[in-house]
């Protein structure tokens, strides 16, 4: 007798994202995905190391099905895996992660595919960023987040810097690879330096309806090259408590899905998914909405490649 697959058994193979194949061959690839397991960057608690295994996880069940989008993203785009990279243990782990991240995330957009990362921390942005700005010229960067991770990094007695989760925002955009003026900050709730970007802070994005926050956001960065980035800790605890530093008073999943979809339109060429902490939520719920936000940000990449 002669069985078929059976696609929707989520629990079974190995947990690639969203069953993709798993290789550093991107020939040919619409979009490559890449984890980043490195949590040495945080100020607080602990754990965004072991996110792009959950999330991908995740993935298998959250990923399945073409909802809200008109057609699966499967289906339709060449996906693969890349496996994990910028992972060390020492002193040194940060510059190695930047370095790392960097080289390999240069070699995804330089075969012209689109770049989808899962961190790890805040921290994971400096790579990919100026792989990206240096394929494509400045970036327009927008920020999902409760935080603007905005204060300038510490120099070292060596000259190196002192990164952490809370400084990739100021410092790209003083190395010249984001235009602030073209950037959009959204859901903050805290205070930072603002550094020349817009800023709009989660009680006024409430306040639209999504379709108008999207509206406000294009008309921000125009039409740029942009690197979306993604805090799982802009939404609110309530959506995804596993989480590093959360900060009440954030959208529900559902608004934020429906800003993103608003956001069709948009050169998006790289971005990331960040701060998801799996063992801070045994129910998982966390992960499942880094899985489906990511594959949302996946299919703005890849209606921007059509």
């Amino acid at each position: 007798m002669k069985y078929e697959v059976q696609e929707h058994l989520h629990y079974a193979g190995i947990p690639s994202w969203n069953h993709c194949p798993i290789t550093q061959d991107v020939e040919g690839a619409d979009i490559v995905v890449m984890g980043v397991p490195f949590d040495s960057g945080v100020t607080f608690r602990p754990g965004a190391r072991f996110a792009p295994r959950a999330v991908r996880e995740q993935s298998l069940i959250a990923c399945c099905f073409k909802y809200p989008w008109e057609y699966k993203l499967a289906d339709e785009a060449k996906v693969v895996d890349y496996g994990d990279v910028g992972y060390w243990v020492g002193a040194k782990a940060t510059e190695f992660m930047v370095e790392d991240s960097y080289k390999h995330a240069k070699k995804i957009l330089d075969a012209g595919c689109s770049l989808m990362t899962i961190g790890g921390d805040h921290t994971i942005p400096y790579g990919p960023v100026r792989a990206a700005s240096e394929k494509f010229g400045k970036l327009a960067l927008i920020h999902f987040d409760s935080h603007q991770d905005s204060t300038k990094s510490e120099t070292k007695a060596d000259g190196t810097r002192n990164l952490s989760h809370a400084n990739f925002a100021y410092d790209l955009q003083e190395e010249g690879c984001i235009d602030p003026a073209h950037s959009a900050q959204v859901f903050i709730r805290t205070e930072m330096t603002e550094c020349g970007y817009n800023v709009i802070h989660s009680m006024d994005a409430l306040d639209m309806k999504p379709e108008e926050l999207a509206e406000k956001i294009k008309g921000i960065v125009g039409d740029m090259p942009v690197y979306l980035t993604f805090d799982i800790d802009a939404l609110d605890p309530a959506a995804a408590p596993g989480t590093g530093t959360p900060v009440i008073g954030g959208p529900s999943s559902d608004f934020v899905r429906k800003v993103l979809r608003g956001l069709r339109g948009i050169k998006v060429v790289a971005a990331d998914m960040v701060e998801v902490l799996p063992d801070k939520d045994p129910s998982n719920i966390t992960a499942i909405a880094g899985a489906a936000i990511t594959q949302d940000i996946m299919y703005l990449m890849y209606e921007a490649r059509k």
